[in-house]
């Protein structure tokens, strides 16, 4: 487990604190903090997702908190210097899942003294989680940025069985189709759920900091392969047309697969967002914590265990302001195929803004701070218009 006793300090822009507070759902949470100095502002949340920490919001959060903003961002449950989660393997899962990593953010903005947030903005998983808080507390959250991961809506319930009962849902036959290709492949998101996959990463060959900047090189803009496109069905050979970060090798692992792609060291020494100095806070910590914490989150997507549970908001849309937010080079947007177009005329009934900001890949708010900035201002704008 992980410890956060005398740890050095983080390097954050001026205006930007990190604090701990305690009793949040079981957890001591590890919190970064903009916009602080001034009481009874309105509050806007931001949730990060893997392979990254609080740390990822520090570009956007000055920007929020001049324009009037509390900016409150945490590491999230499995994360960073967050405690009090069970980094087992074979520990608490369900403590995981989405509904209660809705209830962390909950009891974080409870303890900050709100009764609603202007905005929550989820990057990546915490896309996921930011499209739930909205779903389910619309009167707490009222307003919802998506950013680098759409969303769909809850899992649909059988619907009009009564006379006419519905056959098992088969297996996905994707994965052995995958294992079947010429090339054989397979899901990154399945690899994530296995016991390997974090001493994979945690104890790569290359080191966690060289494994973390291949990762990142990978599904950022710099990599120059990164040219999205919708795609058409979630059949093997459509999903092989993703990069291998999303559809891996069968036989290589995360830390093998990004290893092909490290970007040379003229190209670090050239990254402009992300130095390696910068870089060496996530290595540190992830070489601290491992990732295990972190894949719990996909552990619960990939078994379907809690899929009932989110089957309670069955048919339920997210009917506060919201808009979308992601780097036009990122894959991420049609990895689902049909999720971006469904989250766009089903899922969300007030989305006032879908941007793929150029010059991005997955790591949007960190690849294109002014602009994700510019765009979630005028978001904030616009949803407090309506409000």
């Amino acid at each position: 487990m992980n410890t956060t006793s005398n740890l050095p300090a983080i390097p954050l822009p001026s205006g930007i604190r990190s604090r701990f507070v305690e009793g949040i759902n079981g957890l001591r949470m590890h919190v970064l903090e903009a916009g602080y100095e001034a009481k009874a502002r309105p509050c806007v949340l931001l949730l990060h997702g893997f392979p990254e920490l609080a740390y990822s919001w520090r570009k956007v959060m000055p920007a929020l908190a001049e324009a009037g903003y509390h900016v409150i961002a945490p590491d999230q449950r499995g994360y960073g210097r967050t405690t009090g989660w069970d980094g087992n393997y074979d520990g608490d899962l369900a403590s995981f899942r989405l509904l209660n990593l809705v209830r962390d953010a909950l009891g974080l903005v409870s303890a900050f003294g709100y009764r609603s947030v202007d905005a929550v903005v989820g990057h990546d998983f915490g896309s996921s989680v930011a499209a739930w808080c909205a779903l389910v507390r619309p009167d707490v959250f009222r307003s919802v940025a998506l950013m680098s991961a759409p969303f769909a809506g809850p899992p649909p319930l059988p619907f009009n069985t009564a006379d006419a009962p519905p056959t098992p849902k088969p297996d996905d036959p994707v994965h052995r189709e995958l294992a079947a290709l010429p090339r054989p492949r397979k899901h990154y998101q399945w690899y994530y759920s296995t016991r390997e996959a974090n001493v994979d990463m945690h104890h790569a060959p290359q080191g966690v900091h060289n494994f973390l900047r291949a990762y990142y090189h990978h599904k950022s803009a710099d990599w120059k392969d990164n040219k999205p496109y919708p795609l058409k069905s979630w059949t093997a050979s459509e999903l092989a047309k993703l990069p291998t970060y999303y559809v891996m090798d069968l036989a290589k692992n995360m830390a093998e697969t990004v290893a092909e792609e490290m970007p040379s060291a003229e190209a670090i020494a050239a990254n402009q967002w992300l130095p390696d100095s910068e870089l060496a806070f996530y290595s540190a910590e992830y070489a601290r914590t491992g990732f295990q914490g972190g894949l719990q989150w996909y552990r619960c997507g990939t078994s379907g265990a809690f899929t009932s549970e989110l089957q309670t908001y069955s048919g339920r849309t997210i009917d506060v302001p919201s808009c979308f937010i992601a780097g036009k080079q990122d894959w991420g947007t049609y990895q689902r195929p049909g999720v971006f177009e469904a989250m766009q005329t089903t899922a969300c009934t007030k989305m006032i803004g879908c941007h793929l900001v150029d010059g991005a890949g997955h790591w949007v708010q960190q690849e294109q701070p002014k602009e994700v900035s510019r765009l979630l201002l005028a978001f904030l704008q616009a949803a407090r218009a309506r409000a």
